[in-house]
């Protein structure tokens, strides 16, 4: 089973890997701009790669830094929709997952048409 990270854990990713620092008191704007550029700059995987990185190389300081990264994010992102949408976590937050491919969207000539290739272990996928 893959897990698909939510918008809100990718936005607290990239200010965890930002150079943002809390001593700054950086204001929204700040986060947004330091968000999308450590996006652009690592990827999505690349700062959740970073994240992992540092909690595996200095668990003691990453847990607090990312608990103000989580903060400073959901104050930079903040919107309160009247009910989640379809998709949304607990949290109200977007959860992304990957289109399906071409051949297996709804309404594609060959969806549902799909045959089972044997897998290289010869095993069920």
């Amino acid at each position: 089973m893959l897990a698909y990270p939510s918008v809100c854990a990718v936005q607290a990713d990239a200010v965890f890997v930002s150079g943002l620092q809390r001593r700054d008191e950086p204001s929204a704007g700040q986060v947004r701009q330091a968000v999308a550029a450590a996006i652009r700059a690592f990827g999505c995987s690349g700062c959740a790669g970073r994240v992992a990185q540092e909690f595996g190389d200095h668990p003691e300081t990453a847990v607090m830094r990312m608990r103000w990264a989580r903060g400073v994010a959901r104050k930079a992102f903040a919107y309160s929709p009247s009910e989640p949408g379809p998709g949304a976590d607990a949290g109200g937050c977007l959860v992304i997952r990957p289109r399906p491919p071409a051949e297996r969207a709804s309404g594609s000539p060959s969806a549902g048409r799909r045959e089972q290739a044997p897998s290289a272990a010869g095993g069920d996928d």
